[in-house]
């Protein structure tokens, strides 16, 4: 699978597929039975790299240009990189996309120096946690607060919600 870093064009398509995934009414990867509302908005895409220059936004397109999955990867410190948003289109799910785009993000930061990479889960999220460590993730045992109060994120249907934190080594 290739990757390329996404244009200021298809910022709109991104936030679109994300919210589908993460938000829709089809798929596995769905979020919407404990968090409602946008995934993510246009303003916040904007927001985000403005404010973090150095993350790459990745898409994967096929050869008809239809956009198959996006993912944003974010160097943090000491070869540690910070994969989050990780979407490929609902309706393409069963056809090993998501592996596909989980092993070329790995590449790509491969490729930039990274050693280990990190993700956070919604702790409800198990089935989601359990894909992830089946791809050699592992639990670091760390719980981060879910953003309550913050709408750039939706709103929350529970509030016992907090990030699972994992790692892989590269």
């Amino acid at each position: 699978m290739n990757l390329q870093p996404a244009a200021a064009s298809d910022l709109p398509e991104i936030v679109e597929l994300t919210n589908l995934a993460f938000r829709g009414e089809v798929g596995w990867t769905l979020e919407s039975k404990y968090i409602e509302g946008e995934r993510i908005s246009l303003k916040t895409l904007h927001e985000d790299l403005a404010n973090r220059p150095q993350a790459l936004l990745m898409i994967s397109r096929n050869q008809d240009e239809i956009l198959l999955g996006s993912v944003w990867l974010e160097p943090k410190k000491d070869g540690v990189w910070y994969m989050g948003l990780l979407a490929v289109r609902p309706d393409l799910q069963g056809q090993q996309l998501g592996r596909r785009m989980l092993d070329a993000s790995e590449d790509a930061i491969r490729q930039r120096g990274a050693k280990r990479i990190r993700i956070s889960v919604v702790n409800v999220r198990q089935n989601l946690v359990a894909w992830y460590e089946r791809r050699g993730y592992a639990q670091t045992g760390e719980r981060e607060p879910f953003p309550y109060g913050d709408d750039r994120v939706g709103r929350p249907l529970r509030d016992d919600l907090e990030f699972v934190m994992l790692e892989k080594e590269l």
